[in-house]
C-alpha cells in the first residue's frame, strides 16, 4: 500500500525523539510518498516555508514523520529502499558565512548548474533517513548515529536500501534533507541543499540481524558504516560493521574475514562536518569472488 504524507506543519518536525507521535501508520512491505523543504526549512528559494518554527524543536532540518511500522520493536532491523526522489528546480550550497552557490537543477538532463556556470552532475539523495533513539528528549538532527539520521552518505541514491537497527516500538522513522549532489566529505558543511517535490521510500522488517551499525546496500555494492567523533573510531565501527558482513555472508573466522577486508574493501569519509564523522565501508561485489 502506498500511503501519502501530505507537507504541512503537523507532517515535519526539525529533531528526533521517542515521544513524537507518528503521522501515519504503516505495515511492513508499504512504501510512502511526500514532499520535503531544503535543511534551512525552505521551499522557495526567498524565505523560510514557516515563521512559526520552535527554536529547540524545530533547530534542525525539517524532517518527515514520524512513520510508526507496525511489529517493530527494538532489536529488529528498519529496511528503507528509496525508490523515487524528484527535486525542484533549485538547490544551494553554503561555505562559510558569506558565500552561497545558488544551482539551477535540471532532472531531465540530470545536470545542477551553477550562477557563475560551473556544472556537475546531479545523483539525488536524502541526507537525512533515521529511527528515534530510545534515550529519552530532544536529540538533534544534525549527528548520524546507530539508529542513522544525518548520514549524509551519497551512495544512498534512487534504489539504495539502507538497514537501520529499531531502537523503540514502531520504529517511528524520520527522513528529509535532500541533496542533489555531494562529495564525500561534504567539506564546506552543505551538499547541494535542495526541496523535493516528490519522495517515495518501500518501508519493511526483518528480524535476522543483529546490527552495530546501519549498513546499506547500493547497486554492486555493500556498505557498513561508523560515526564517533573521532574519525579513527569511525573507522573502525565500519570496517567491524563490514566484518560481521564478511563473517556472516561467508561463514568465516574473524581473522580470516579481516585479511579479505584489507584487499577488497575500501573506506570513504562520508562526512566530517556535522559534530559526529562518519566513514563508510565499501565491498563492491566483484572485489571479492
Amino acid at each position: 500500500m502506498l500511503h501519502e504524507i501530505l507537507l504541512g506543519r503537523s507532517t515535519l518536525h526539525g529533531h528526533f525523539s521517542a515521544s513524537l507521535a507518528p503521522v501515519v501508520t504503516i505495515d511492513p512491505g508499504d512504501s510512502v510518498r511526500f514532499q520535503s523543504l531544503d535543511a534551512l526549512w525552505h521551499w522557495d528559494f526567498e524565505g523560510r516555508w514557516s515563521d512559526q518554527l520552535d527554536p529547540e524543536l524545530d533547530a534542525g532540518h525539517p524532517l518527515t514523520g514520524p512513520i510508526a511500522v507496525r511489529g517493530a520493536a527494538a532489536g529488529d532491523t528498519l529496511v528503507v529502499r528509496t525508490d523515487r526522489l524528484v527535486p525542484r528546480d533549485w538547490g544551494i550550497t553554503l561555505s562559510g558565512e558569506d558565500t552561497q552557490v545558488r544551482w539551477a537543477l535540471d532532472n531531465r538532463a540530470g545536470t545542477a548548474t551553477a550562477d557563475r556556470g560551473e556544472q556537475v552532475r546531479m545523483a539525488p539523495f536524502l541526507g537525512v533517513i533515521g529511527v528515534a533513539p530510545p534515550n529519552p528528549g530532544v536529540h538533534s538532527t544534525i549527528p548520524p548515529r546507530r539508529f542513522g539520521g544525518n548520514i549524509d552518505c551519497r551512495e544512498l541514491t534512487v534504489g539504495s536500501t539502507l538497514y537501520l537497527p529499531v531502537g523503540v516500538e514502531g520504529a517511528l522513522l524520520s527522513a528529509g534533507d535532500a541533496h542533489a549532489a555531494q562529495g564525500d566529505g561534504e567539506v564546506s558543511g552543505t551538499a547541494i541543499e535542495c526541496p523535493l517535490e516528490l519522495a517515495e521510500l518501500t518501508i519493511d522488517l526483518r528480524r535476522d540481524l543483529d546490527l552495530q551499525m546501519p549498513i546499506a546496500r547500493a547497486g554492486d555494492r555493500w556498505i557498513a558504516f561508523g560515526f564517533d567523533e573521532d574519525l579513527d573510531v569511525a573507522a573502525d565501527l565500519a570496517l567491524e560493521t563490514m566484518l560481521d558482513l564478511l563473517q556472516r555472508g561467508r561463514g568465516i573466522d574473524r581473522p580470516r574475514a579481516l585479511a579479505l577486508a584489507s584487499v577488497a574493501v575500501d573506506l570513504h569519509v562520508t562526512q566530517i562536518v556535522n559534530g559526529t564523522k562518519g566513514v563508510h565501508a565499501i565491498l563492491a561485489d566483484a572485489a571479492l569472488g
